[in-house]
């Protein structure tokens, strides 16, 4: 990919992001999250410590994000049950990175996916609706 290209598609990203609703915000930290566990299972696989753990890590903050924007005032027992899931996934991230294990991201992986499948018919759902 060409450093052009690439500046490119680096601005492309960040004006989506400025410009983005809530909903599509939400899904976009949920595929960011998975995708650096892919990420860190790779380098994982391929012996490559530092470059796992870095991505374990941005993994970590992506979470930590969302467990923050919580509001169990407004989203009551959904808001604590998305608290207590986020907590396990920090605490499998921490496991992973720890132990060098792929199984703990799998989880996290399977958990998050799930989590957007839903999120992602929520935010379709309330778009048709504002039609």
């Amino acid at each position: 990919m060409s450093v052009a290209y690439s500046q490119q598609l680096d601005t492309y990203k960040i004006n989506q992001f400025y410009t983005a609703d809530r909903g599509t915000l939400l899904l976009m930290l949920y595929q960011g999250a998975m995708d650096f566990l892919k990420r860190a299972k790779v380098h994982l696989d391929q012996g490559q410590i530092a470059e796992k753990g870095m991505c374990i890590s941005k993994a970590h903050a992506v979470i930590g994000e969302l467990l923050s924007t919580l509001d169990v005032e407004v989203g009551g027992d959904l808001s604590r049950s998305l608290e207590a899931l986020y907590r396990f996934m920090m605490d499998q991230l921490m496991e992973a990175h720890l132990g060098n294990k792929v199984k703990p991201i799998d989880d996290v992986l399977l958990l998050l996916s799930t989590l957007n499948e839903g999120w992602e018919g929520a935010v379709a759902q309330a778009r048709k609706e504002k039609l």
